[in-house]
């Protein structure tokens, strides 16, 4: 099962490319992997809400309308709820599978997306499923550059705001908050039995997949 973030935070990107291709190059090579090892695809794509569910099927025909689906899809919502994404998923996925859960992680103690929503739903996915969370992330979000003031805005609130980056306590808050998360969610994959790997956008997602698949067979 491919779980997809589509919420608007995903189209971000100030290096080589956006999140969102980044997102759907890796979900085309994880669907591709999967059928020439002859197993079933299925994909849920989600914002704050699930959008879409494409049943796990076989078969190239079925594998191209994902890809084609993956690169086409316009969510209705902009905001993201990976907890709703999990319990939709161990809802309509019975048996055991392997769930890749692609995603920027950016939680909060929000309306939409709860934090101990989130761990709830993590443990209990993680004792029924093999899940491996792929955290997608652009180097500004962990990262400010100083270039002064700055107008700038949330994409999935739409809220607008201006910041002064010249000030360095700014901006060492800013890269503290980004670990702090990274380092909570890591938390909570661990705990519940799960695995995280961090991708950069200017990075080599190939190589840090095939990295990742080592570890896993040496696990075995």
């Amino acid at each position: 099962m491919l779980m997809i973030d589509v919420s608007q935070s995903s189209f971000f990107g100030t290096q080589n490319e956006f999140k969102n291709h980044i997102i759907a190059e890796i979900s085309g090579i994880l669907a591709f992997s999967a059928i020439t090892n002859n197993d079933k695809v299925g994909v849920i794509f989600f914002s704050s809400e699930v959008e879409k569910f494409i049943p796990p099927k076989k078969g190239k025909t079925h594998i191209l309308r994902i890809i084609s689906d993956i690169y086409d899809f316009h969510p209705k919502k902009s905001e993201t709820n990976i907890a709703e994404a999990l319990k939709y998923l161990n809802n309509v996925v019975k048996k055991k599978c392997i769930a890749f859960l692609i995603s920027d992680f950016l939680i909060s103690d929000s309306t939409t997306h709860s934090a101990k929503d989130f761990k709830n739903s993590i443990n209990i996915v993680g004792k029924k499923h093999d899940l491996i969370g792929l955290h997608i992330y652009d180097e500004r979000e962990a990262n400010l550059p100083n270039a002064g003031l700055i107008k700038v805005m949330d994409a999935e609130t739409k809220k607008e705001f201006w910041i002064d980056t010249s000030k360095k306590s700014l901006r060492d808050k800013y890269a503290k908050d980004f670990k702090e998360n990274l380092r909570n969610v890591k938390d909570l994959f661990g705990k519940s039995g799960s695995q995280l790997e961090s991708l950069k956008t200017e990075d080599s997602y190939v190589v840090a997949l095939m990295n990742m698949f080592k570890k896993r067979e040496l696990k075995r």
